[in-house]
């Protein structure tokens, strides 16, 4: 094993136990740099697949669910760690159902973190019902521990002039907050009781953290969270507390190869607008309000006069407006 190899595994260390007490004994104050957890339903989860009609024989066994009596004190309690562990500027993301989210956002209101979206993730089947309306989604809460600037790469995924078939723009797409992705469906094969499916977590790794940072999961139970982050190029952590699921992916985990995703995913197409987001100097608007002048008198369209600006300055056609 090489330096590197060893230095690595000495940061993507996983705990079979309970996440408070875990992050408390083995998290420093301040050091991890981006959260995605599903934490337990509350509702008597582990007899969710009598309600789905759902055949559980590749489920692996032992899912611990937390008494829905005691889910407010439950959320408050991990909620306070991963403030904690957080580095200022850190993102966590929550996945939750709508039957437990008001615990979990009251939680949330008594820490510093800082929300940033409500996201809404919207999935390809719910529980059949004929008196209600259908779940088909769930609650994604991203928030923020202030302190410093957090983490958001806008074209990590599409650059700024990438277009759909209906010229729409692929970037301004992907970062509305209603996403639709489906489930995964392993059929026949070993799996827990509830998986991310792995685009859902790859655009919030992808977004909210760059190589090497280290993303933690909570509450790992099929280790999803891990394993895109390290096939992503990210160091992982966490904490399962069932024993069987533990055992069963962390040999899993194992056959990793660190980064194996970076080669495959796509790359953003690089956008003209050299200047975006940077600060207009007083400089810069003189002269562009000058080469304003210059380009209306030859074109005598405002629309073209700002296209040409946009080019020459490299910046978007509302910052060339505004």
């Amino acid at each position: 094993m090489t330096e590197k190899e060893k230095e690595r595994k000495m940061k993507n260390k996983f705990y079979n136990m309970d996440c408070v007490k875990g992050a408390q004994d083995n998290i420093d104050d301040n050091s991890i740099d981006l959260i995605i957890t599903d934490p337990p339903y509350g509702i008597a989860g582990d007899t969710l697949h009598k309600h789905y009609n759902r055949d559980e024989k590749h489920v692996i066994g032992g899912y611990v669910e937390v008494p829905s009596e005691k889910y407010e004190e439950f959320s408050l309690n991990w909620i306070n760690e991963a403030e904690r562990i957080l580095k200022p500027g850190g993102t966590i993301y929550i996945v939750s159902g709508y039957t437990k989210l008001y615990e979990i956002l009251k939680a949330l209101r008594k820490t510093s973190l800082q929300e940033i979206n409500h996201i809404i993730w919207k999935y390809n089947f719910g529980v059949y019902t004929k008196r209600k309306y259908i779940s088909s989604h769930y609650h994604i809460l991203y928030y923020t521990k202030p302190g410093e600037k957090h983490i958001f790469n806008t074209f990590s995924r599409f650059g700024a002039d990438e277009k759909t078939d209906s010229n729409r723009s692929m970037n301004y797409q992907d970062r509305e907050d209603v996403w639709i992705i489906n489930k995964e469906y392993k059929h026949g094969k070993i799996k827990n009781k509830n998986e991310l499916p792995g685009e859902l977590l790859q655009k919030m790794i992808m977004y909210s953290s760059n190589p090497d940072d280290i993303v933690c999961d909570l509450f790992l139970g099929s280790f999803s969270t891990a394993k895109i982050a390290m096939k992503l190029g990210r160091n992982a952590t966490g904490f399962e507390i069932s024993k069987n699921a533990y055992d069963y992916q962390i040999e899993q985990v194992e056959k990793i190869k660190f980064g194996s995703l970076l080669s495959e995913i796509k790359e953003p197409q690089q956008s003209m607008l050299f200047n975006q987001g940077k600060s207009w100097t007083e400089i810069d608007i003189k002269n562009l309000c000058l080469r304003y002048d210059v380009l209306y008198d030859i074109y005598q369209s405002k629309v073209v006069t700002i296209e040409k600006l946009s080019e020459e300055f490299g910046r978007g056609r509302f910052a060339i407006t505004n």
